[in-house]
Formats: C-alpha cells, structure tokens, sequence
C-alpha cells in the first residue's frame, strides 16, 4: 500500500500535464465514460463485496447509497459525456479593462490546482469528482470511506485506464488507499500541496474537516431542509411535492426533513398528508414515513411525538418532522433557526409571500413550488458537482466546473513605467 504522502506527491507533479488543449481534455473524458461501461462486470463485482460486508452494520436506506447497478454506472457514464460538452472555464477572460495609460488587464479564470475530496458511501462521487477535475485542469485526490473501498478502487481502475488510453497521467486521479482516520487528516494539513479540501458527507466528517484542516477547506451537504405549504397553497401539488421531497432517494442531503404547514389549512391537509405518507405507501407496499409531531400536529393526526432534537436532525431516513406555524413570517423564523443553509421551499400561490420567503432565507437554494431534491448538479445543468457548498465564499450551491476555478490578473502593457 502507497503512503498517503507519496500519493499526494505523485498527484502534485503530475497536475502540469493538464495544460492540455480542451480537445485533449474532452477526449480523455470521453475515454472515461468508455472505461466506466467496458469495466462495468469488474466495478459491479467489487461493489456486491462492498455491499455484503455492510449488510448488518447499515439500514436499507444507507445501502442504496452504497450500491452500483448497470443502470447507475449508465447514468455516471452519461454524466461524464455531459461535463465533457460543457464549457471549460478554464482560461475564460471574466472581465477585461484597458486603462488610460494604456494597460489591458484581463480576470482570468485559472484552475485550483490539486484538489482532495474526503466522501462517504456514494460510488458514484468518485467518478463525478474526478471528470469535474479534470474538465476544470485540476488535479484530484480521492479519499473515499471504508465501507465502499472495493468499488472506488475499482472505479477509479477504470479512470486510470481512460487517461492512459488519452495519453495522460493516471496520476492526474490520486486514489488515498489508507482509509484509517490518519490519511484524512493528512489530506486536511497538506499544505502546499492540497489547494482545496472537500469533505462531502455526514455532519460528523464536515466538522472534522472543517475544524482541523489547514488547507482551504469548504463546507457541503448537510442538508436540514425545509419546504413550508403556506395557507394559499395548491394541496395537491403540496403532497405531490413532499412525497418527492421525502421518499424519492431520502438518503441524499437534497431530502426533505422538515415540513412546516400554515394553521389555516392544518386541519384539512394533514390528515391528507398522513394518508399519503402512511396508510397508502404501505398499501402500495411501500415505506411508510414515520411522522415526528409537534404538540400542535399532534392534535390533528397520529404519529410519533417530536423530541428536542428531530427539528434539527438530518434524517436521512424515511422520517419527517412535522410543526404548524402562524404565518409565512413565523415559518421563515423557523428556518432560519434551523436550517443548515441548504435548501428550503414555500409552497404557495400567493406572490407577495413567496417573494418574501425567498428574500429573507437565506439559503444555498430557494424554491417556490418545486421539491428540493432538484438541488443537484446534473439538474442545475453542471453535468455533475463536487459537492454542495452551504457556505457563501467561495462557493455556494452545487459546485460544478466555475467553481473549481479560481482567477487571476494578467495585464500586458508596452513599456510602462508607474
């Protein structure tokens, strides 16, 4: 096993390879994306041992994270295909002045450089991190968890093969192959040699990260989010929505884990909520989802009485907290105390509330009328993301090619003196 130094090593010296033409660039992701379909039987194989020895230790919920079928290997494959047609920023000339004396000075998007990203559980990230590099001219280094190691390596097997088939670098895509808490934190203290750290997981891993790295490090994913159904709501758009929101993959940060519901339709919409989410899942043989009340909902409908924590809790499970408020002001109130900065939704027909609501919270991504699992870089149409940042510099939101740019100042001139 190479030390997690020597790798990060190899990786640094490799990134000057990637002043490649864009062409060279497409086509090496292009190679990728043939990669990923060629070694698919291999990539499964060493998925199905991921998944058998988690089997126990996981939910159900948690395993679909974890688990690779033909068709989502397709759908990494596809994503590959659509970062490679997206514009490369790099080099893109973000804003050019010519002063009196003569001087052009052009903004210049210009790459990060080494990127590490420190993830959990999801195959698939390996894959999206590491064409987004790419694409963008950096370089990455991949530090997946323990439990789907077989799969990123295996994963990551099929990009080296892509780049090599290019005439590029494999090193290009570092794979830490140490997955012990000792290899994170020498990703989060190598300076000089990370330029930007990613941790894309649970709560726990974001504050480790984020707590003890030295080099630039930026916070994604935890996901509180809320969607709101004010008293003008269309109710059957709501269900149609939280059901989404809910259950449609609740173990992605994008999942709904809070909903808040005007007092004026309360009495009529929860009993129809409680239905849908329940009685007619479990008809369909389907999850149900566990309703976790407050005092005032729990008047209304049954469930399971809501504790100190569950309205700041991400679930990521077939669980929903549930509360009545008075007004658009109060639920907005609510947010704002409880909300991770991720993704939050009004449910209303009414424009003055949800003008207000998207004005006042102050979050990565706003709705109105729409489920939160939009919040995703394939649907912003990045292609993919690295992550999904719930800071505010550098980045906020899905992190896509942009916004593993930095820039700098070129300025040409023919002689001058100051």
């Amino acid at each position: 096993m190479r030390s997690t130094h020597d790798i990060l090593l190899e990786t640094r010296a490799a990134l000057p390879t990637l002043t490649a033409s864009r062409e060279r660039k497409n086509a090496a992701l292009a190679a990728i994306a043939d990669r990923l379909l060629s070694e698919q039987d291999d990539i499964l194989a060493a998925n199905r041992e991921d998944v058998e020895a988690s089997r126990g230790r996981y939910g159900e919920v948690m395993l679909d994270r974890l688990t690779l079928t033909p068709e989502r290997i397709a759908g990494m494959a596809q994503g590959v295909r659509e970062v490679a047609v997206l514009p490369d920023p790099e080099g893109k000339v973000l804003r050019r002045v010519e002063r009196p004396n003569g001087l052009v000075i052009e903004k210049t998007s210009v790459p990060l450089g080494v990127v590490a990203i420190i993830y959990e559980s999801r195959p698939n990230v390996t894959s999206d991190a590491a064409v987004l590099a790419l694409k963008s001219g950096n370089a990455v280094i991949l530090r997946g968890g323990r439990e789907a190691f077989r799969s990123n390596a295996a994963i990551v097997r099929a990009i080296h093969l892509g780049l090599e088939d290019a005439g590029l670098p494999s090193a290009l895509v570092g794979f830490v192959e140490d997955t012990d808490h000792a290899s994170a934190e020498e990703l989060m203290k190598a300076v000089g040699l990370v330029d930007l750290l990613i941790p894309r997981g649970g709560a726990g891993l974001i504050r480790r990260c984020t707590e003890s790295a030295k080099v630039p490090c930026i916070q994604t994913g935890t996901g509180i989010c809320h969607i709101y159904v004010d008293a003008s709501a269309d109710l059957d758009k709501a269900l149609n929505i939280i059901e989404n929101a809910k259950t449609s993959r609740p173990s992605v940060c994008n999942a709904e884990e809070v909903l808040l519901v005007h007092k004026d339709i309360a009495p009529v919409f929860l009993p129809r909520l409680h239905a849908r989410l329940t009685e007619e899942r479990q008809a369909r043989g389907m999850i149900p989802v566990e309703l976790r009340l407050d005092p005032r909902a729990a008047a209304i409908i049954p469930g399971t009485p809501a504790g100190d924590k569950d309205f700041d809790t991400e679930f990521l499970d077939y669980i929903l907290a549930v509360g009545i408020v008075d007004s658009t002001d109060d639920a907005i109130a609510h947010i704002g105390k409880h909300s991770t900065g991720h993704s939050d939704a009004i449910l209303t027909r009414d424009d003055e509330s949800a003008a207000k609501f998207t004005a006042l919270v102050d979050s990565a991504a706003v709705y109105v009328n729409v489920s939160t699992r939009f919040t995703d870089g394939g649907e912003f149409g990045l292609g993919c993301e690295m992550g999904i940042s719930t800071q505010k510099l550098h980045a906020r939101g899905p992190m896509g090619l942009e916004e593993l740019n930095t820039y700098k100042y070129i300025i040409r001139g023919d002689g001058q003196t100051r």
